[in-house]
């Protein structure tokens, strides 16, 4: 192609201690001849949520390119929020315990690890493919109630998707799916500053 885009997950920079994205550079550019430009850029002034990936541009041609300064949309989790939301969604007593339990355990020993209660008028942590098996990385607070889960709107809101877009698969498939996406105003962005420079 006269272009590209890539997007992967920040720590494929350091992956094998940096020998996966050295084979890479070397195949796109040595190999096929592609000038190509890489930045790893964070979602949050987007959607509300904190997803740092890095994007990898190359043309066929020699071709000047700037990543674009991504607009500051000051989004905010509550923002992506439905009003009313299923009880399916709310943390089994069970499984919140375990949770808390979980988080307790790992704190002790000084890890990070355990569940994250997303401040409504902040960011969240980022959306993930594990999603779907307990939530655990976003929850939503509720009065008087166990937390709960993002609906697979909610996910698809978080991830730059118009309301428009139809979920039309069951919610494991759909939280899955909206974890291993790219954020849609982000990849706009960038694919417009592509086209821009090919001009």
């Amino acid at each position: 192609p006269k272009a590209f885009l890539l997007e992967n997950v920040k720590n494929l920079k350091g992956h094998d201690k940096g020998n996966t994205f050295k084979v890479i550079m070397r195949t796109l550019q040595d190999e096929l001849g592609y000038t190509v430009y890489t930045k790893v850029i964070d979602a949050r002034t987007m959607v509300p949520q904190h997803r740092e990936r890095i994007y990898i541009v190359g043309f066929r041609e020699p071709t000047v390119f700037e990543f674009p300064e991504l607009p500051n949309l000051e989004p905010k989790v509550k923002d992506v929020l439905e009003e009313n939301v299923d009880t399916k969604y709310t943390l089994t007593d069970n499984l919140w315990v375990y949770l808390q339990n979980y988080a307790a355990k790992h704190k002790a020993k000084g890890n990070g690890f355990g569940y994250g209660i997303a401040d409504p008028n902040g960011v969240t942590r980022t959306l993930s493919a594990r999603y779907y098996k307990d939530g655990a990385e976003i929850l939503i607070a509720q009065r008087y109630k166990n937390p709960r889960r993002l609906t697979p709107r909610e996910c698809a809101r978080i991830m730059g998707y118009p309301d428009s877009f139809k979920i039309v698969c069951s919610d494991t498939r759909a939280y899955k799916q909206f974890g291993n996406s790219v954020v849609l105003p982000v990849v706009q962005q960038v694919a417009i500053q592509i086209l821009e420079s090919m001009r």
